[in-house]
């Protein structure tokens, strides 16, 4: 299987294509600050999701990549609700996206938890 194939990564993916189009109505001045956090922080979900998967041969790199994910899907979080503060996006846009990077945390997790399903072996 390719990384491309895993829930957590299609689902970030889909995330921070979300952000991205999104974010091109934040104003000018937030181009390189909030803006530029925003898209960074979502696309790195899936940057190490794929790192990730491709160190699968050594449990604790899985792991330790899986973790970088998560904390980037946090990261993302937070941009979220500063752009809802600042009111750049609706409360349902803010309640949306979330929820969706609340799920995204949750297949992140499980694959943490689950390693073996992901083809991680136990040496």
């Amino acid at each position: 299987m390719d990384y491309k194939e895993l829930l957590a990564f299609k689902k970030g993916f889909e995330l921070a294509m979300c952000i991205f189009q999104i974010s091109k109505n934040f104003p000018k001045e937030e181009r390189y600050s909030l803006t530029d956090q925003i898209r960074r922080s979502s696309r790195s979900v899936c940057a190490c999701i794929a790192e990730s998967y491709r160190k699968r041969q050594y449990p604790a790199h899985f792991k330790s990549k899986l973790s970088d994910a998560d904390m980037e899907n946090s990261e993302t979080n937070v941009w979220l609700d500063f752009s809802h503060a600042c009111e750049y996006i609706s409360d349902e846009t803010h309640l949306e996206l979330t929820q969706k990077a609340t799920e995204v945390g949750k297949l992140i997790n499980y694959m943490m938890l689950n390693p073996s399903k992901f083809g991680v072996s136990s040496k």
